[in-house]
């Protein structure tokens, strides 16, 4: 994709997220890789509701910033996932309600954050590992992805938000929202006798569709 038009993709979906409450006043923060191997990255202090394309933060593929305004202090996040995950295309982090809510519930599986309420978030998201609470800006949290070895695609900053790596910045973008929406489904139905996949179905999701799973 031409950088312009992934300037402006990223703005347009940074902005619907915006919208749609999943992110609020200047927090979240987004990036992509570019053709030449750079990054396009929200700048700190912004809000998703009102990215400008050309301010975005660009740095080359040697990882100097070489254009816009001065990146999110989240970048520590961001380039653990694309340094373990060569797949990586694009990195979005949101501060989503019921995700949040969720990570301040107890007895959570700290391997596999999300319950099996559907199949689209194990599709999706694979699991997610639940992170313990950092200050925000803390290296540390780029240093616990790291520590994943690439395992994981998404992560729960308890307290603090979802992060998720994807192939691009859209399926990024599809994945956290499935989370927001299964931890929506999570909060809702918590304390009930609610259904959830067995083992057995998620299993068969895993082989239907090759997903990372096990690790």
């Amino acid at each position: 994709m031409r950088e312009t038009d992934l300037r402006e993709q990223m703005c347009i979906l940074a902005a619907s997220l915006y919208e749609r409450g999943l992110t609020h006043g200047s927090t979240g923060n987004i990036s992509a890789r570019t053709e030449d191997g750079g990054l396009l990255v929200s700048p700190t202090g912004t809000s998703f509701g009102r990215l400008d394309p050309a301010r975005l933060s660009r740095f080359d593929a040697a990882g100097q910033l070489v254009g816009g305004d001065q990146p999110t202090k989240e970048m520590p996040l961001h380039s653990a996932f694309y340094d373990t995950r060569p797949s990586t295309g694009a990195v979005v982090h949101l501060h989503c309600c019921y995700a949040i809510a969720l990570s301040m519930m107890p007895d959570l599986d700290e391997d596999n954050f999300l319950p099996p309420l559907t199949p689209y978030a194990i599709m999706l998201l694979g699991k997610v590992k639940l992170l313990p609470f950092f200050l925000p800006g803390d290296d540390a949290m780029g240093e616990a992805v790291r520590a994943l070895n690439g395992k994981r695609s998404a992560v729960m900053l308890a307290s603090h938000g979802p992060v998720v790596a994807g192939k691009n910045v859209q399926s990024a973008c599809n994945a956290i929202e499935e989370l927001e929406a299964t931890a929506r489904l999570a909060m809702m139905t918590r304390g009930t006798q609610a259904t959830v996949l067995t083992d057995d179905q998620v299993q068969a999701l895993v082989t239907k569709f090759d997903l990372d799973w096990d690790d």
